[in-house]
């Protein structure tokens, strides 16, 4: 087995075919690759596009386009060659023996980038059983890439060096990561069972990669989050309070940055981890506006919230980033959204007074007196309602309390009960 010394970035061609779309729309392709190359810490040495009507079925290029990949290569010394498009394991092959170097579709990259930020023990569980059932068909082609510790850019693979040679071993490991990850799935679900009995209001950021989710998060509910201007800075979901102007106390959860032709291998490795949107009782989809292709971007996002079945969830769209906002930018209209920067203070002062008003919608109005006795009920209205008016009135000698409450809820069926006897 040939040995690969590990260095801190590789060498890397990248490869796109221009189909159906537009000029702009495959460049900006072709950057957000050279962007994922630039996360997963490599550094792109030369590109090559060619423009086809179809996919090539052996190489995915045309022929002269692979003898110049191959010139290329020499020419450049490059270590890895990434394809924009997933490719099929014969033209994984047929690229590798003809260049001899390491070839990579966007869709491996990709999961070596999650390989990279996983952090907890469920992200790391779910990125290695996505590695190895996108690996396990493409062995024979994989050549150098597994010669190492991990296959592809970062040498962050699944941490075997046998892939190639035993298949029943890669089975044997993706049995064994489904078991593990059966219990901490269990743990998730009770963790949420927990949460619906103490009846809280659940939000969720969504998005694009790099889009802010995470900038956000932290300015709303005073978190530490990892952030930073680089795709997939958060891989791991974070779930923090958070206090509304009127007191109340919600949870608000950070997820995956979603990406154009996200692998399917991912969701499905992470479909636990995304259930989380399922749960939700607002999604906050933030849209980076400084993007030039955020409309697509917007699109992607809802495209995928539709197949994980949350679109049925309430939506509020958030056009972050306003400071640098594309001149042309048009925001959609057919829904709530809010225009902002995470970076001001005033401007998020103002989306926690819009994220109120859009959980108000959910919610049932109260009007309740309360005697100075029942300070442990005034103490929960407080926390756990959206608590517009709160006056002692001397006369009566009681707390006035309006506002609105999850119904469904014990306190939300207390509340309802007494406002009708009140009427």
């Amino acid at each position: 087995m040939q040995e690969i010394n590990h260095r801190d970035t590789e060498k890397v061609i990248l490869v796109g075919c221009q189909f159906d779309e537009d000029d702009s729309a495959f460049e900006r392709s072709i950057d957000e690759l050279n962007s994922l190359v630039k996360t997963a810490n490599g550094i792109v040495v030369a590109t090559l596009t060619q423009k086809r009507q179809k996919v090539e079925p052996s190489t995915y290029i045309g022929k002269g386009k692979v003898d110049e990949l191959i010139q290329l290569v020499e020419e450049t010394e490059a270590d890895s060659i990434v394809f924009n498009d997933e490719l099929s394991p014969s033209q994984v092959r047929n690229v590798h023996t003809r260049t001899k170097a390491v070839v990579i579709d966007r869709t491996q990259l990709i999961l070596d980038i999650f390989a990279q930020r996983a952090q907890s023990r469920e992200g790391k569980l779910q990125v290695e059983l996505a590695q190895l059932s996108y690996l396990l068909p493409r062995l024979a082609g994989q050549g150098l890439a597994l010669s190492r510790q991990g296959g592809g850019i970062g040498s962050k693979g699944p941490g075997e060096t046998q892939l190639e040679s035993d298949r029943r071993h890669i089975r044997r490991r993706m049995d064994e990561i489904k078991r593990q990850l059966e219990a901490v799935v269990g743990h998730r679900e009770r963790y949420r069972d927990r949460r619906k009995q103490n009846e809280v209001l659940q939000l969720a950021i969504v998005g694009y990669t790099n889009a802010g989710k995470s900038t956000l998060l932290n300015r709303l509910a005073q978190a530490d989050t990892y952030e930073e201007n680089q795709l997939f800075a958060t891989l791991d979901p974070t779930t923090r309070q958070f206090t509304l102007p009127s007191g109340m106390t919600v949870l608000l959860s950070d997820t995956v940055g979603f990406t154009q032709d996200l692998p399917t291998t991912l969701v499905a490795a992470f479909r636990s981890t995304l259930e989380e949107l399922q749960q939700a009782n607002l999604l906050l989809h933030v849209v980076d506006s400084s993007h030039p292709d955020y409309e697509q971007h917007e699109r992607t996002v809802k495209k995928l919230i539709e197949e994980l079945g949350a679109n049925g969830i309430p939506q509020l769209l958030i056009y972050n980033k306003a400071e640098n906002q594309v001149p042309d930018f048009f925001p959609t209209r057919t829904e709530a959204s809010v225009e902002m920067s995470a970076f001001d203070p005033e401007d998020v002062a103002q989306l926690k007074m819009v994220i109120e008003d859009k959980l108000t919608q959910q919610l049932s109005r109260y009007n309740v007196w309360l005697e100075p006795s029942e300070g442990k009920l005034l103490a929960k209205c407080k926390q756990h309602t959206l608590l517009k008016t709160n006056v002692f009135d001397e006369e009566r000698e009681a707390y006035h309390l309006q506002g609105f409450v999850i119904p469904n809820s014990s306190l939300g069926q207390e509340l309802l009960n007494r406002t009708k006897v009140e009427e």
